[in-house]
């Protein structure tokens, strides 16, 4: 196996809800929900999702938490916290700073103000509607665009 991922999907409880705040709140750029047409006889999974496009090729998608468990063969469970943490980088801590700020007035909820921490980084964390971990940082050795 190649060391690469090329999607990420989040199990959401509400898609149209997880789509306004990842499309209208982050400014991600989607087409919407699609496939929603779409039905596995096998699994008895649906196929409505939402898809966005991310720098170097990866693709976030979102998917019914029912609809994920009943696609991958697992029990439905209620959403836990604090399993994975998705990461984003920015230029400067101004621009760290005004992301928290923004998540929070677009349905999100920052759990930690942003800080210095003792690895060289300036971050914060903050959950997206359905409880996901996304931690904004802004470190001197990264380039975010590269």
């Amino acid at each position: 196996m190649e060391p690469r991922i090329h999607t990420i999907t989040l199990a959401v409880e509400d898609l149209e809800r997880a789509l306004v705040f990842y499309r209208d709140g982050l400014g991600l750029e989607s087409d919407g929900v699609v496939g929603a047409e779409f039905h596995d006889d096998v699994s008895g999974a649906d196929g409505a999702i939402a898809m966005f496009r991310l720098a170097g090729g990866l693709v976030l998608s979102l998917y019914p938490r029912t609809e994920l468990a009943k696609d991958a063969g697992i029990p439905y469970a209620p959403p836990t916290s604090g399993e994975v943490s998705l990461g984003h980088f920015l230029g400067s801590r101004d621009e760290v700073d005004r992301l928290v700020e923004h998540i929070a007035r677009s349905g999100g909820a920052p759990l930690e103000k942003p800080r210095d921490r003792p690895w060289g980084i300036y971050s914060g964390y903050v959950q997206d509607p359905d409880g996901h971990l996304w931690e904004i940082m802004h470190s001197p050795l990264v380039d975010p665009n590269a």
